[in-house]
């Protein structure tokens, strides 16, 4: 398949010399600016949101003049963890008065950290398409929430419009100013604005269960950096302010929350060394970077003192199938299913089975776990992933009733907003399926719903839809880059974006070292595509048939196979494989769906 014209080739001089450079340099500025205020209100925790920003600021700054499909991310070393301890150490002596936050949806009820089993890294709907977290809420209009939102897309949309424009600079720096931008959204102006702490196995005393489990997520952690103020040595808070950021990453999109709960986990773990909470936050955090072995083994070190910790539990289930270790993944769920049953494990429990190809029974589990479900999030959460498993096997009715019940219990959770969207699409109602989609994209870019909305876009044919789809393509590079510069590993991100809307031979770089990493159906697949649309189609094709050997039925994977051997003359196999395919979920991909098609009309 041929590539996008990204035309990112090098000019002459430093990247800081460019126009469009100095462009988004004064977009830098203009947002840091109308934050400055918030940024300076705080201290103590508040504090150290300041000062994160400022060192994203020099870290993009210098990181502009490396080439854009860097493979290495930099983990921060002990001395500015150590710097970024001091920080965000609350001031006693000083006692502002709390930042009030945004009004939130509900949230999971305390004791529950749900994301997806699989929500770490397959953004590209071809791939997989169970990348959504629970939690992941569109805040309601009319709130404050919503302007920092705004402000962050609308900062990402600027910057993205610039690199348009001029098309000459190289994508590195783009990525590195526009991090700093989205940061300063993100950052600068919420600096305090935190919301989206979940439910904590054993939460700091500053914090109450029962406000937790009604929704007010921004009281909550206005309380906790309260208490922090005047209690800097209480490690449980730290451990649970450090996961509220985590889970603010996941929920907005935002990864610039990452290095902030680094430094809170730090903190935690030089006041009360091995403590549970920061362990479990700290695997937490490596898994939402795509650091798998490094959540293992926090889990590991965790379950090692606590044999029955749920979060824990879920977390090694998590790093196991993230690593491609699946025979490990499902003894895992069966232990913690036999621990620990309750909701965030029976979704573990069901995924792993849906990735062994026994899809009646992983349906049978989440029915079941629907059933046990009371709290509006859970409900959506559970509903969502129903909806999920019934569009994979085709069944978009089905999944349209699932996404319904979802957004019953929770009119905003976005994988159901996305997931409706999808089912629409599937049934040809395209027109409902982009008005949805633009929805979802215009207050969370995303990588997948943004290939999503860019491949509606494209097939529809419109005037003007062709760059409309590259617009959400270059917004896809713009989350890639956020991403990394918060030391993200955005591989597998990058090699299924690039691999059909990018640049191909950064695929391919992507692809292999995400291999090198990792064995999983998702790597072998996406490193399968970025060789064959590379031209590689006798290498791609061992990939190929590994992503499809458990079982797993996912009509992308399928597809993928039967063009590759198309490719490599296996004719009969590769026309069984795309019928297939198309029989399994014809909807698949409005571009991909269509090629397969033309391709099995070709070859009659």
């Amino acid at each position: 398949m041929a590539p996008r014209e990204h035309d990112n080739k090098p000019t002459e001089g430093e990247p800081g010399e460019t126009p469009v450079a100095a462009e988004r340099e004064r977009e830098w500025e203009r947002v840091w600016a109308e934050g400055e205020t918030d940024a300076e209100a705080g201290t103590g925790p508040e504090r150290e949101a300041d000062s994160q920003a400022a060192e994203v600021r020099s870290e993009a700054q210098a990181d502009s003049t490396v080439e854009a499909d860097s493979e290495t991310t930099t983990e921060p070393d002990a001395d500015a963890e150590a710097d970024a301890d001091h920080e965000i150490e609350p001031e006693a002596e000083t006692e502002p008065e709390p930042e009030t936050g945004p009004t939130e949806t509900a949230a999971p009820s305390p004791g529950h950290d749900h994301p997806h089993p699989h929500s770490h890294d397959h953004p590209h709907p071809h791939a997989h398409d169970h990348d959504h977290d629970h939690g992941a809420h569109a805040p309601h209009p009319g709130t404050s929430d919503d302007a920092v939102a705004d402000e962050r897309v609308a900062a990402v949309r600027r910057l993205g419009a610039a690199g348009r424009r001029w098309r000459v600079v190289q994508l590195a720096g783009c990525a590195a100013l526009l991090a700093v931008a989205m940061t300063a959204g993100a950052i600068a102006i919420g600096a305090a604005k935190d919301s989206g702490a979940t439910g904590v196995t054993n939460v700091s005393s500053a914090v109450s269960p029962d406000l937790l489990a009604s929704g007010s997520l921004d009281a909550s952690i206005a309380a906790l950096q309260a208490h922090l103020r005047g209690q800097p040595k209480d490690f449980d808070g730290w451990a649970t302010l450090g996961l509220a950021y985590v889970e603010q990453a996941r929920t907005k999109g935002d990864p610039s929350r990452y290095p902030q709960a680094q430094a809170a986990f730090t903190r935690s773990l030089k006041i009360s060394p091995n403590n549970e909470n920061a362990l479990e936050g700290r695997a937490a955090l490596a898994a939402a970077r795509h650091e798998f072995a490094e959540a293992l083994t926090y889990a590991d070190q965790v379950l090692k003192e606590n044999p029955y910790s749920e979060r824990a539990l879920c977390s090694r289930i998590d790093a196991l199938v993230e690593l491609g270790r699946y025979d490990e993944a499902s003894k895992a769920a069966d232990l913690a299913d036999a621990r620990k049953p309750g909701v965030p494990v029976f979704t573990r429990y069901a995924y792993v089975h849906e990735l062994r190809g026994d899809v009646k029974a992983a349906r049978t589990v989440l029915e079941q776990a629907l059933t046990a479900a009371t709290s509006p999030g859970d409900i959506s959460y559970v509903a969502a992933m129903l909806g999920q498993l019934a569009w994979n096997q085709g069944d978009y009715k089905t999944a349209l009733d699932y996404y319904g019940r979802a957004l019953a219990a929770d009119e905003n959770y976005l994988p159901a907003l996305e997931g409706r969207a999808r089912a629409q699409a599937a049934l040809g109602d395209r027109a409902d399926a982009i008005k949805g989609l633009e929805l979802v994209v215009s207050r969370y870019p995303l990588p997948q719903p943004l290939v999503e909305l860019g491949e509606l876009y494209e097939s529809r044919g419109a005037a003007g839809d062709k760059a409309k789809a590259d617009d959400q393509y270059a917004l896809v590079d713009a989350w890639i880059a956020l991403a990394r510069a918060n030391g993200v590993n955005a591989d597998l991100d990058t090699a299924l974006a690039a691999a059909d809307h990018g640049d191909i031979k950064s695929a391919l770089k992507a692809a292999r070292a995400e291999w090198a990493r990792r064995h999983t159906v998702h790597t072998a697949d996406a490193l399968a595509w970025a060789l064959h649309v590379n031209g590689h189609d006798k290498d791609a094709l061992p990939y190929a048939r590994q992503a499809t050997a458990t079982g797993y039925h996912n009509a992308s994977f399928i597809y993928h196979l039967g063009m590759i051997e198309l490719a490599t003359g296996h004719t009969a196999d590769g026309r069984a494989h795309l019928t297939k395919a198309l029989k399994l979920n014809p909807g698949f991909s409005p571009l991909g769906a269509s090629k397969a098609r033309k391709a099995l009309e070709a070859t009659k």
